[in-house]
């Protein structure tokens, strides 16, 4: 489950009481900082530089400055509050980084739901409407992380109310429409953000967006796993899987060399087979989020008979087995933690397995250290699906068709207006707008420019002529696959 987990785009949640959310209004407005002067206007219309206005914010400093032709790049320090509510109580760092084209274009505001990049990247939203881009890094992925850690505070309306605080500085300086958008957690984040914060954002583009919202419940995921795909591939995976538990002892013999041999070890788990059986319990769904279908020519064909470094080979690529050493899980342990208290997690039965799995699908508590408490909050998520069906105003979802994590998505009910569920035939955990289908593709596009307030007037009066403002720029566009490998979205 962790592998899959880390989302190919890099590829929280109620304070775990709907009450809590009354109170968000008041604590945020005595977190605001100070109002940042008279700054409309384009970058020509001040003789300020952009840098001297964005320092000039309270609490905002900078780490560095990168060049890049036709932008700005910024790397940020920003002072947040530890807790919103009580904003007294101590505050941490939080980075941001920001690519500045122009203050008279629209901006949009960025989050993987994990560390931030320090290099000059743009997001498709970003692309298509030729503007700014804010990333910001989750509270307690380190470094933005407080110290001590008070784990408590780390919940999706405080880490939505640190985009709140970010977006109220920046928007004297920013002043045309804002967007939010992110991938996988970064999706579920940006709609986090637009439930608890409504009116900061002009839309949202969420992409490949899990929505877990019964927790324990999740035939979803195996009605998928039946069906993904082709029986060939289907049977491939399988195969492969089963034989790594049949192969368990010479198999767990050579993960005993290799974890010797790069330093790592096995605290958090327990044991090394307990890491071992989570690499593999993860191999089928890895598959899924990060390959295609095309991609099953690479899978042994015939597992019984194939050789153990093939089995390992092909578990390693897929699932990864550096992910649940202690090495590999501490970068997410706030992942992990979130999952275990609000977000939520697969489970998924693997019965072509039969009674080789010790511990089935492990749950987010055997990945965070023991000293950490952790208590599930299960109406977090139902309070977001709620608001997301009857509230959704100007918000886009993209899924993958063959993406596990599209399995339990968001979903828009009546009251939702101006709001959109797409999906991508074939696709993975990567699907963007640009993998539509030609008309969704169009209509997707031009539903953001418009909210963006950039829609040329062709694509005001017919919407299939959209099309991203900026130019590809292979540098600044390329996939960032943070995640890399274990059961994280």
């Amino acid at each position: 489950m962790r592998k899959a987990l880390r989302g190919f785009l890099s590829l929280a949640v109620l304070i775990g009481t709907v009450s809590a959310t009354g109170a968000s209004a008041g604590a945020a407005t005595a977190a605001e900082p100070t109002a940042f002067g008279n700054t409309a206007g384009s970058d020509s219309g001040t003789s300020t530089d952009i840098k001297d206005r964005i320092l000039a914010i309270p609490g905002m400093s900078l780490i560095e400055e990168k060049p890049y032709a036709g932008y700005r790049y910024f790397v940020l320090g920003y002072t947040q509050p530890i807790d919103h509510r009580h904003p007294s109580k101590g505050t941490f760092q939080q980075r941001i980084t920001l690519l500045h084209k122009d203050t008279s274009r629209p901006t949009v505001f960025y989050t993987s739901g994990y560390n931030v990049s320090t290099n000059p990247s743009r997001s498709e939203p970003t692309r298509i409407v030729d503007g700014n881009q804010v990333s910001l890094e989750y509270r307690f992925f380190t470094p933005s992380r407080p110290a001590p850690a008070d784990w408590s505070k780390l919940d999706i309306w405080q880490a939505a109310s640190d985009q709140h605080r970010v977006f109220t500085s920046l928007k004297r300086i920013y002043s045309k429409n804002w967007l939010t958008t992110g991938g996988s957690k970064g999706g579920m984040t940006a709609t986090y953000f637009e439930r608890f914060y409504p009116k900061d954002m002009d839309g949202v583009v969420a992409y490949v967006a899990p929505n877990d919202v019964v927790n324990k419940e999740d035939s979803a995921y195996d009605r998928f796993f039946d069906n993904v795909g082709t029986k060939e591939c289907r049977d491939k995976l399988n195969g492969v899987q089963r034989e790594a538990l049949v192969r368990r002892e010479p198999l767990e013999k050579k993960y005993q060399e290799y974890a010797a041999a790069n330093g790592y070890t096995f605290k958090t788990t327990g044991s090394l087979d307990r890491a071992y059986e989570a690499v593999v319990m993860d191999y089928v769904w890895a598959y899924w989020q990060y390959s295609l279908l095309s991609d099953c020519d690479t899978i042994p064909a015939d597992a019984r008979n194939a050789p153990d470094q093939a089995i390992w080979d092909s578990i390693d690529s897929i699932s990864g087995f550096s992910a649940y050493t202690d090495q590999g899980l501490e970068t997410y342990t706030p992942y992990y933690y979130q999952a275990g208290t609000q977000l939520g997690s697969p489970s998924i039965t693997q019965p072509w397995l039969g009674k080789l799995s010790r511990y089935g699908y492990q749950p987010p508590r055997n990945f965070v250290p023991r000293s950490i408490p952790m208590k599930f909050q299960p109406s977090v998520m139902r309070d977001v699906d709620s608001w997301v069906k009857h509230h959704a105003h100007h918000m886009l979802y993209v899924y993958g068709q063959n993406d596990p994590w599209g399995a339990e998505r968001f979903r828009l009910g009546k009251g939702a207006r101006d709001s959109y569920v797409m999906t991508v035939a074939g696709g993975n955990h990567g699907s963007n707008v640009a993998g539509l289908a030609d008309d969704d593709k169009a209509k997707a596009t031009a539903a953001i420019l418009r909210w963006a307030g950039v829609a040329p007037a062709a694509v005001r009066d017919d919407p299939a002529k959209a099309k991203p403002l900026a130019a590809f720029d292979a540098r600044l566009d390329k996939r960032d696959v943070m995640n890399e490998r274990g059961l994280r979205p």
